[in-house]
């Protein structure tokens, strides 16, 4: 993996899936709250006057020159939960958001497992 203050310098570039497709570029990270490692990135998706945020775990990805190569297919991304671009995870949001991609939730009641950097 890498370290997150890696990972800022590649705000805005591409995010692609493991065969190539762009899915939108990279807007922001999340870190797992109990470990601080880097667990999730949105990407900025949609039309011009429709975008929004959706997440992608980071588990399995690898950095390129210019871009991050994802571990999930471009569809299954733009599916994916998501925030208006100027929104906020809720941590009531954070359970269906790792049931998306099949990946255990296990936050105390009442505590967050996700935080922007």
């Amino acid at each position: 993996m890498f370290e997150i203050e890696d990972i800022r310098q590649w705000r805005g570039r591409d995010v692609i899936d493991p065969s190539g497709s762009k899915i939108g570029p990279l807007e922001a990270v999340y870190v797992d709250t109990l470990t601080d490692q880097p667990s999730f990135a949105t990407v900025r998706v949609g039309l011009p006057t429709r975008q929004r945020l959706v997440f992608v775990p980071l588990a399995g990805c690898t950095l390129g020159p210019d871009h991050l190569r994802v571990a999930h297919d471009k569809k299954q991304v733009k599916g994916a939960p998501g925030i208006d671009t100027n929104g906020e995870l809720f941590a009531e949001a954070e359970p269906e958001l790792f049931a998306y991609y099949r990946l255990p939730y296990r936050a105390a009641p009442d505590e967050r497992l996700l935080a922007r950097r």
